[in-house]
């Protein structure tokens, strides 16, 4: 059997969405699974690299990556509507204000890093593990933190200001459009074949969870961190969702949007061959 090697988010919709493979609830004759949790710029770094076969990645890094990965049609994590990560920071500042601030990022390949550098060009920032963005900016290290996962729930209560929303300054892009966060792909080295089996085996795992969604909850609750139940839930419901389970013609639309805008914007160095299996 062939050891097949997953890594995903620490947040709890990845593990959601694995839920089914790390218990074993999903198997196949052909291959074992060995899963691992790593934060997701350390991830698309190590994308660069190829170190797993089946790994989360950021947008942004795919467009980085598309020689050497193929994105799978589920498993992608979209902001919609009023969610998404956004500009924190314990000052009043505005929108316009963030062209003169030094912004803590969560890395380099984030896609929230692109769409911050697309709403402004000039910004200066520098990166650091997501998890050290709020205690930066109360220390005055930095004047404001780009927050992604569970800060977007967390910000007002630890006395946080809201600079603006990632889904604001989408929306002037692309209207109705989800934002393509995130997503998971394959390794192209392991071949066509392989490919399609594990795309399908992911999609299985997340249809699993659906199913059986209380067990697959009360698993993805061990990693809600310092959100309360209420709160978990909430996230659960916007990152792991139908457009999970099939990113579908508007989700390509959104992500093949993105990569243009970027391209035009001088933030990445080619147009991207967009595939997803």
């Amino acid at each position: 059997m062939k050891e097949i090697k997953i890594a995903h988010s620490p947040d709890s919709d990845d593990a959601f969405m694995f839920y089914a493979l790390v218990k074993e609830k999903i198997t196949h004759p052909d291959y074992t699974f060995s899963i691992e949790r790593r934060d997701i710029e350390e991830l698309n770094q190590e994308a660069l690299k190829e170190v797993y076969d089946l790994t989360a990645i950021s947008m942004h890094a795919y467009a980085h990556l598309s020689d050497k990965y193929v994105l799978t049609a589920s498993g992608a994590s979209m902001a919609e509507k009023d969610y998404g990560p956004m500009v924190i920071s314990a000052k009043d500042y505005s929108p316009d204000d963030i062209k003169n601030l030094t912004v803590a990022v969560p890395g380099e390949w984030t896609t929230a890093c692109l769409v911050l550098k697309i709403f402004c060009p000039t910004v200066k920032y520098v990166c650091m593990p997501f998890d050290e963005i709020m205690d930066a900016v109360k220390n005055n290290d930095v004047d404001a933190g780009l927050i992604i996962h569970e800060g977007q729930l967390q910000y007002e209560n630890l006395g946080f200001q809201k600079v603006v929303s990632l889904i604001d300054i989408w929306k002037n892009i692309a209207g109705d459009l989800p934002l393509p966060l995130g997503g998971n792909a394959i390794k192209k080295s392991l071949g066509y074949e392989t490919i399609k089996e594990l795309s399908s085996i992911q999609k299985q795992s997340i249809v699993y969870a659906n199913e059986h969604l209380a067990d697959a909850r009360d698993y993805a609750m061990q990693f809600k961190r310092d959100l309360s139940q209420e709160e978990a839930e909430k996230y659960l419901s916007w990152y792991a969702n139908n457009r999970t389970l099939d990113m579908g013609d508007i989700g390509k639309q959104a992500i093949e949007v993105l990569f243009s805008h970027a391209f035009e914007a001088g933030l990445l160095p080619s147009k991207i061959n967009l595939e997803i299996v």
